[in-house]
């Protein structure tokens, strides 16, 4: 079982979609955190509003602070337009999803940021679903793959760490 936390500015949008999304999908076999570096007080009406659409109740969600421990938790980190504010941690897989900020957008927009999320939320399952496959045992984002396999987990990109940046490289 593999711990993704999704993390935007305020914990109050697009964290909060992945994680009910990735919940949702994942059908309990992975489990999903998120937080904000500067939460809100209440997850954005618009955001609430289109999740509704999916049978998907946001209402009662209270955004919260990215702390270093809530991260530590994770094996892979998604991150969504926090910048710097968002801790490294060594060990951890670090992906990058460049998603309008849905605050305060006509709802057409926030239901386009929702079905791009599902798709990437989906993407990262199916890495999940053939890492499981390939090596036919529990996913661990996190092991190191002996250097005669090839590596079970192949995203798109590869993200590394650069000056305390979260930068994206290619990778084949």
């Amino acid at each position: 079982m593999a711990t993704v936390l999704f993390v935007c500015r305020q914990n109050a949008g697009r964290s909060q979609m992945s994680q009910a999304l990735f919940t949702h999908a994942a059908g309990g076999a992975h489990h999903a955190l998120s937080a904000g570096t500067t939460p809100a007080d209440h997850v954005h009406p618009e955001v609430v509003q289109v999740m509704r659409e999916l049978d998907i109740d946001l209402s009662d969600r209270i955004p919260q602070r990215l702390t270093r421990e809530l991260a530590e938790q994770a094996d892979v980190v998604v991150t969504m337009g926090c910048g710097d504010q968002c801790p490294v941690i060594p060990g951890k897989r670090y992906l990058d999803w460049a998603l309008p900020d849905p605050a305060g957008k006509p709802i057409d927009e926030v239901r386009r940021t929702r079905d791009e999320i599902r798709r990437r939320v989906e993407d990262l399952l199916t890495q999940f679903r053939k890492h499981h496959q390939d090596q036919g045992a529990p996913m661990s984002i996190t092991e190191q793959p002996a250097k005669t396999k090839p590596t079970a987990v192949r995203p798109s990109a590869r993200v590394g760490v650069t000056r305390g940046k979260v930068a994206s490289t290619n990778q084949r």
